[in-house]
């Protein structure tokens, strides 16, 4: 029901930035807020910050915070997961998911693979 295409991710060195981009389509109304999570190798999936569509909270994990911030534009039913200062252990497919309002995630995107190097 509900479509997501993750883009943007790469290789860049430590210290410096991406953006990744979510592009949600089908029945996005469903849905309350989009997370985003990576999954580093050897490691289990984590979770990184979500956005919600209505008002545009947010919501960060620990490890991410002053780093890395999420943004969203309603009409293009895209979030935004802006990536500053990166650490090779930044290191990590990166995922966005759709969530309803009690913060299960039932939509998932395909990933996107971001590489730091030191």
């Amino acid at each position: 029901q509900v479509q997501l295409v993750e883009s943007g991710g790469g290789l860049v060195q430590a210290g410096g930035s991406l953006r990744l981009s979510c592009a949600a389509s089908g029945r996005t109304f469903s849905s309350s807020r989009m997370g985003w999570f990576r999954q580093a190798p050897g490691k289990e999936r984590a979770f990184v910050g979500a956005i919600t569509w209505s008002s545009g909270r947010t919501f960060y994990a620990d490890s991410v915070k002053g780093r890395l911030t999420i943004s969203k534009d309603n009409a293009k039913n895209t979030v935004y997961l802006q990536m500053n200062s990166l650490k090779p252990e930044d290191t990590a497919t990166y995922y966005c998911a759709a969530g309803d309002v009690g913060g299960t995630y039932n939509y998932w995107g395909q990933g996107t693979q971001v590489t730091v190097s030191s």
